[in-house]
């Protein structure tokens, strides 16, 4: 099992798939600005003593509960998109009658090859799959551990239809069973059409990479659903750049978005946005509403409280005048609700 959580290997068909990419110099993925995405040496033993010592309230004291799906109701029709969120990137979407999965890291354990567990704060969260109606289109921003979890793509592999991959991910699905036709992979600003759906994949600001000899070896961004009455935009995990002006230039306005917002860091704070970097880039990219994901799910930061990425981004919010909803673990949602209440307190 911890040889296969590397994923596939890169072999030279692939390579020269990639290389033909825009985004690929020097023998890797990049960003489009300069971005530190490795941690210098001599601050290593500081960060990792840090990381270990951990924050004091970086984790729940009990449990977080997820609210259970009604998945028959789930699919019934509706005017308007179907939200879930289930912690950390997963989100599960109803738009013009498909469902959506993104990001379906469902495993209990975000450092599966590491010596020590980085334990969910939800327990049994593998089985939710179970309830799930069949998943239309499976959509992955990248190959991180907290994105990608073998075990979750494993038990989804009966339920799911088709997947919507960056760059790169496919050799890894492929090599944990999942047939290649039914993947198509995307470099940033790519789209395709999906019953209805305009899909296009969105450059951030980040790194790939399940192993040393894999970073940078697939691409990373975010992912825009346009349908002909709405706009929803998933940011994906990423630092503040001007890419996000861009993105809304581009693909913009959006009536709601799912910022990154947590797991961020002085030592890495080029890679992952601080609440009010990510209320700041949901402004940038002419965003309507918008909620804070990337939290809720794993300690992946000694720098913050467990709950601080979600009352820090109430805060920035209110202070920019950007709309913003906290739905709760479970919680069936769509953009017109609005949950302000602060149900982790």
């Amino acid at each position: 099992m911890c040889f296969k959580q590397f994923g596939g290997k890169l072999t030279k068909q692939e390579l020269s798939q990639y290389r033909s990419s825009d985004n690929w110099r020097e023998s890797k993925f990049q960003n489009l600005e300069v971005t530190q995405t490795a941690i210098n040496f001599k601050q290593l033993p500081g960060i990792i003593y840090k990381q270990i010592k951990g924050h004091k309230e970086g984790n729940p004291k009990t449990a977080l509960p997820i609210l259970p799906l009604d998945a028959g109701e789930f699919i019934k029709p509706s005017s308007n998109t179907k939200l879930v969120w289930y912690g950390h990137s997963v989100m599960l979407m109803r738009l013009k009658g498909q469902t959506i999965l993104i990001d379906p890291m469902l495993g209990d354990d975000a450092s599966p090859i590491a010596p020590k567990k980085t334990k969910r704060f939800s327990d049994n969260t593998l089985d939710l799959i179970d309830g799930f109606p069949e998943i239309d289109l499976v959509v992955i921003t990248h190959d991180h551990y907290d994105h990608l979890d073998l075990k979750s793509i494993r038990k989804l592999k009966a339920k799911a239809k088709h997947y919507y991959v960056a760059l790169g991910v496919k050799r890894h699905l492929e090599s944990w069973g999942i047939d290649g036709s039914k993947i198509d992979e995307f470099d940033w600003w790519d789209s395709r059409s999906f019953n209805d759906i305009e899909i296009t994949f969105t450059p951030t600001r980040h790194f790939s990479g399940r192993g040393l000899t894999s970073i940078a070896k697939c691409l990373w961004g975010g992912w825009v659903f346009k349908t002909d009455d709405e706009n929803i935009w998933f940011s994906g995990d990423g630092g503040y750049g001007g890419h996000f002006k861009e993105i809304g230039e581009q693909l913009g306005p959006f009536d709601f978005a799912m910022m990154e917002c947590g797991q961020y860091c002085e030592d890495w704070a080029q890679i992952h946005m601080f609440p009010e970097e990510s209320v700041k880039a949901a402004i940038d990219a002419k965003t309507k509403k918008a909620m804070p994901v990337h939290w809720a799910g794993f300690n992946l930061s000694y720098a913050h409280s467990w709950y601080e990425p979600a009352d820090n981004f109430h805060i920035a919010a209110v202070k920019e005048g950007l709309e913003y909803t906290l739905p709760a673990l479970g919680q069936v949602f769509d953009v017109s609700h609005t949950f302000k209440e602060k149900w982790w307190m």
